[in-house]
């Protein structure tokens, strides 16, 4: 099994916190709590108890909890720009590229990476940026946030796949439009699956799994849209 270190700029928090084990502890449980409590429930307090701290040690690390989802989103964007840099640059065909980005976008291979750092639970953090990433801009901070730039990560994500998308057609006039509609798009059908099923033709329980069935509709979009 191949493996990857993702690193996160020092703007996404006070204090790095990768660089201790008080610090990866605060994350790989954050990423459990969110994951099963969800933004509103999750406080740093809940998250200190959990680890055996204290909410301030955890506040010497992220300013709040939203600089915390923003730290973990911006950590699952970089993630999977690397899984397509690694997953697609031996591949010529134009379309068999794009194809194989969707796949990576859609989790329909999900063994194949790890990330180096014990104690993540990849599917754990999918689930979270599923339910929770779209917090990170509905929020009357969202332009204090991205003059920070802590938007980058996704920003650069939506490029690349927007450069393959006009690779395959270059005379479609919104790629980057397109791109972020197909990111939220794969995001909300697992989670209406999930949980408001009469929103969806995606089944949560089918000889397919939703990944899978996800993404046969985001491929069949978007080829049906390029031609």
């Amino acid at each position: 099994m191949a493996t990857v270190t993702i690193q996160i700029g020092e703007k996404y928090y006070s204090k790095d916190p990768l660089s201790t084990e008080l610090g990866r502890k605060i994350v790989y449980a954050g990423i459990e709590m969110l994951d099963q409590l969800g933004f509103e429930e999750f406080t740093f307090k809940k998250l200190a108890e959990k680890i055996g701290s204290t909410e301030a040690s955890v506040y010497r690390y992220f300013e709040n909890k939203l600089k915390m989802l923003v730290y973990l989103t911006s950590w699952y964007w970089a993630w999977m720009e690397y899984m397509i840099d690694h997953k697609t640059h031996h591949i010529q065909d134009k379309e068999l590229k794009l194809k194989e980005v969707i796949k990576i976008l859609c989790h329909v291979d999900q063994g194949h990476l790890s990330m180096d750092l014990p104690g993540v639970n990849t599917s754990s953090l999918r689930r979270v940026v599923v339910s929770e990433s779209d917090k990170t801009y509905l929020t009357k901070k969202v332009d204090e946030i991205n003059n920070q730039g802590l938007f980058k990560g996704f920003k650069g994500l939506c490029h690349k796949i927007a450069t393959i998308i006009s690779d395959v057609n270059p005379a479609y006039p919104y790629p980057h439009a397109f791109v972020s509609t197909i990111l939220e798009a794969s995001h909300q059908q697992a989670f209406f699956a999930m949980h408001l099923p009469s929103l969806t033709e995606i089944k949560k329980e089918s000889a397919r799994t939703v990944e899978q069935q996800v993404y046969l509709f985001i491929d069949a979009l978007i080829f049906k849209v390029l031609k």
